[in-house]
């Protein structure tokens, strides 16, 4: 067996609507389904899918390791989301990228991240 790529990334959420307007209004990332129930979002190379795990039977726990989305100037789009109301957790410089931690209104723990040497 060979595996090809990953398709998506679930997130879990326990408020869909509260989600969706995080992702698509705060982050203003695309989705071609927003209306449907389980919206994927298109982040450029995988997709992130909004998931409700009670529906499927499972418990609701949040990713606690980052999920990492690449921007052009980290400390630029830290401003820009500080603006529109998210709150961030810190950030680092690891002599190879730059990241800044937040979450999403679901818990989920996200990154801006930029890889700035090789």
């Amino acid at each position: 067996m060979e595996f090809e790529r990953t398709d998506f990334v679930s997130v879990p959420v326990t408020d869909m609507a509260r989600a969706k307007a995080f992702y698509r209004d705060v982050l203003r990332l695309h989705s071609p389904d927003w209306d449907d129930g389980w919206p994927e979002i298109e982040t450029g190379n995988v997709s992130l899918y909004l998931v409700d795990p009670t529906v499927m039977g499972q418990e609701f726990a949040p990713h606690t390791a980052p999920i990492a989305l690449r921007v052009n100037d980290v400390a630029e789009a830290k401003k820009e989301l500080e603006a529109r109301g998210v709150e961030f957790a810190g950030e680092q410089d690891t002599g190879v990228c730059n990241m800044a931690f937040f979450s999403d209104t679901e818990g989920n723990s996200l990154m801006l991240h930029r890889r700035y040497a090789p």
